[in-house]
């Protein structure tokens, strides 16, 4: 089993930054690949970022060059660095992981955070 809980959300205006992390408890975290997701009301829970554990990165294309992820395996925990914010990038923020090769479709992750609240004022 592995528990994932986010934090580090909170209430920005347009061109801040905010860094949100997610901590891992239970089963070792080192050999998962970790993603971000988000989702806005009414809107489809959509991908953010991903890290494998070899160190591939990968970012949609909305947030590259203004998003990046990060992983400590020592301390089980993943970060992502969320820089010139928008308010179209206000949503709840959800961590997921899952074992194997990386996947960008929310329905391939089977560990899942509650999810943190971003919201970016104009």
């Amino acid at each position: 089993q592995v528990h994932l809980v986010e934090s580090g959300g909170g209430l920005v205006q347009a061109g801040g930054s905010l860094r949100l992390s997610c901590a891992a408890s239970g089963r070792t975290l080192s050999s998962y690949v970790l993603a971000w997701f988000r989702q806005a009301p009414g809107k489809e829970r959509e991908f953010v970022a991903v890290s494998s554990w070899s160190g591939y990165t990968a970012a949609a294309d909305s947030v590259k060059g203004r998003f990046s992820i990060s992983r400590d395996n020592a301390k089980n925990i993943v970060y992502l660095q969320m820089d010139s914010l928008k308010p179209e990038d206000t949503a709840v923020y959800y961590c997921a992981a899952r074992q194997g090769s990386v996947r960008r479709s929310p329905s391939e992750y089977y560990y899942w955070g509650q999810g943190t609240q971003v919201t970016v004022s104009s």
